[in-house]
């Protein structure tokens, strides 16, 4: 009796233990009504969820089947992330009770496998907001998502395996207004499968296998994608329709021509770079030339391509453009002379083309701010071409050929034709560019730089390739790169620098000199001077400067200098004062210190000499006083 006594508590502890086991809310951030359970290798949401969750995020865990029980059966979510899981069955009808579902995420899961059931996933009544991408869908299995999804308006599909839009693909989902179908192998689309989506607005088609479009008639579409295809050509259906197409994205096709664009548009943004444009006619061919009617357009990109030409009629209905790129096509002229051309344009680049020729009219891109010449074959330009572009205030030209014109020049005249006059009759002035503050004109090959050669303008920084004129004039520079020119010596600069930065790299400088330096010194930060043939024992003043690191000398492994007793440079931070007594007239000097030095030892001697007969004299005269 004594023993059931003891054991009968035990065994109420034991039962109580195993009706109620102790169960522990897995780590999960819980804020406000939203809880965040991701990368926590679950296979369900936790059963103790808080009534009333809006927000359950479970991605990156171990999910597998989606049930009711998988969700700890609440269906009063507004948003439920699944995102990277191992989903691969979905319980039928599971969303239907979920009247207040808008996002469902279901992104990089297997529902390829779930597809593969053809059972539809229920009707998604509410839900707004489905992601679908990465789940090794091809043609027809977003059917058993999409087909009674009345909400629904953005719908990623990106990165399936696709390669058919069927004509009723989205007609259970009339609603949509963005559709993503990026990265998959897309190679057909039927007639009318967008046309039924009256509210569509956004079309990602980008990333596929699209060879074509011949009668684009999407009205009330604002963005297509198109990029990254393999697209020929594009045609707009003929109509005198308004288009609301604002964005435009054809770029890395392979179109040979101008698309063929709605004559009624509004198109802001238009990209056709990396395609194999020869020309800028709809047709390609000039004796059936079509205007193109752009005049809402503000961004047009047509570089990488094949164009040898673009003529002035092109833009004469681009009334809103502000940055144009033509850059890395094979141009060899370019010209706008037609008074009031591309009035608002503000950028144009014109980089890595085969420019010979640029020519800028009177009154004609007056709001032009930055202009793009860098890696072209320009040599001759018009002196003016610059003064006429009253707002220009950045200007690349580097990796060109140009002369740059003396400011005392009337440059207003012809250029000389007199041989003996020392102005280059092919210069292009700078001076009195009155809003240019950056100016690039690195490899140019220039070997002199004439004296106010940017008289009137606001420079503040600049990247010169060559100089031949005092820059401490220039009381707001602080940066200066004259690397890789031909440069045999630095001009002297009559008062102290405001230069903080000057890089000197790859010239042929062999002396700098000490007032240069001593002009320098007191602002200069930073100095770069690897890869010149430095003279060792003529440049003390520069080693001084270095060894006392009063300037940061950032490429001084490689800074070198040659001196006549070595065979190879010598790294600047190993010379020594010491290493050039032997050099130059420095031994003019150590041999006159070593006779200084004879002399005042043998000045010593006799002094010596003289001081002891002075002594001895004296210790005679104590003797004698003694005896005395």
């Amino acid at each position: 009796m004594a023993t059931f006594q003891l054991l009968f508590p035990l065994l109420l502890v034991s039962c109580g233990a195993s009706a109620s086991p102790a169960r522990q809310l897995p780590p999960c951030q819980v804020v406000q009504m939203d809880v965040l359970c991701s990368d926590l290798s679950l296979r369900s949401a936790p059963v103790n969820l808080p009534r009333g969750v809006q927000m359950l995020d479970l991605s990156r865990n171990q999910v597998q089947n989606l049930t009711r029980e998988t969700l700890a059966f609440h269906t009063d979510f507004r948003h439920l992330n699944l995102r990277s899981n191992k989903i691969h069955a979905i319980q039928p009808g599971l969303f239907k009770d979920m009247t207040d579902l808008k996002v469902l995420d279901l992104s990089k899961n297997r529902l390829n496998v779930f597809a593969l059931s053809k059972v539809g996933v229920g009707p998604l009544t509410t839900v707004e907001s489905l992601d679908l991408s990465s789940n090794g869908l091809y043609t027809g299995m977003s059917d058993y998502f999409l087909a009674d999804s009345p909400s629904l308006a953005n719908l990623s599909l990106n990165g399936n395996s696709i390669t058919k839009i069927a004509q009723n693909t989205f007609s259970g989902s009339l609603s949509l207004r963005r559709i993503s179908l990026h990265n998959n192998v897309i190679l057909e689309i039927e007639d009318g499968a967008f046309e039924c989506l009256h509210h569509l607005t956004e079309l990602d088609l980008s990333k596929n296998s699209i060879t074509c479009i011949t009668d684009f008639n999407l009205y009330n579409l604002k963005v297509l994608n198109l990029s990254k295809n393999s697209m020929e050509l594009f045609q707009s259906a003929c109509s005198t329709h308004l288009y609301n197409l604002l964005h435009l994205d054809l770029s890395e096709n392979k179109i040979l021509y101008f698309p063929s664009l709605p004559r009624a548009n509004v198109l802001e943004y238009l990209d056709i770079s990396r395609n194999h444009l020869q020309s800028v006619n709809v047709s390609g061919s000039p004796e059936k030339r079509n205007n193109v009617f752009l005049n809402h357009l503000k961004y047009l990109d047509i570089s990488y391509n094949q164009l040898q030409s673009v003529p002035e009629s092109f833009f004469c209905l681009m009334r809103s453009l502000k940055v144009l790129n033509v850059s890395n096509n094979c141009i060899a002229e370019f010209s706008l002379t037609v008074e009031g051309l591309l009035p608002t344009v503000k950028i144009i680049n014109l980089s890595y083309n085969s420019l010979r020729s640029l020519t800028f009219g009177e009154n004609t891109l007056q709001s032009l701010e930055k202009l793009f010449l860098q890696g072209n074959d320009l040599t001759t330009l018009d002196q003016q071409v610059f003064q006429r572009l009253p707002n220009i205030n950045y200007l690349q030209l580097q990796q060109n050929n140009l002369e740059i014109c003396d400011s005392q020049q009337n440059q207003y005249e012809p250029a000389p034709t007199d041989q003996n006059q020392e102005v280059p009759p092919g210069c292009v002035s700078f001076s009195s560019v009155r809003n240019l503050h950056f100016l690039y004109l690195s490899e140019n090959d220039l070997q002199h730089l004439p004296a106010n050669a940017f008289a009137d303008t606001p420079l503040k920084e600049n990247n010169m390739s060559s100089l031949n004129t005092d820059l401490s004039l220039l009381s707001s520079l602080k940066h200066v790169d004259l690397s890789t020119n031909q440069l045999t010596s630095l001009p002297e600069w009559n008062k102290e620098s405001s230069i903080e930065s000057l890089n000197l790299q790859n010239n042929n400088l062999v002396t700098l000199e000490y007032s240069t330096m001593l002009a320098l010194e007191h602002s200069l930060k930073t100095l770069y001077m690897g890869s010149n043939p430095l003279n060792c024992c003529s440049n003390l003043g520069f080693l001084h400067m270095v060894q006392r690191s009063a300037v940061v000398v950032p490429d001084i492994e490689i800074v070198t200098c040659v001196h006549k007793d070595f065979a190879e440079p010598v790294n600047i931070e190993k010379l020594t004062a010491g290493m050039c007594h032997g050099s130059g007239t420095s031994a003019y000097v150590v041999v006159g210190v070593l006779a200084l030095l004879v002399v005042m030892v043998a000045l010593g001697l006799l002094l010596d000499a003289h001081y002891g007969e002075i002594l001895l004299d004296e210790k005679s005269n104590n003797t004698l006083m003694m005896n005395l």
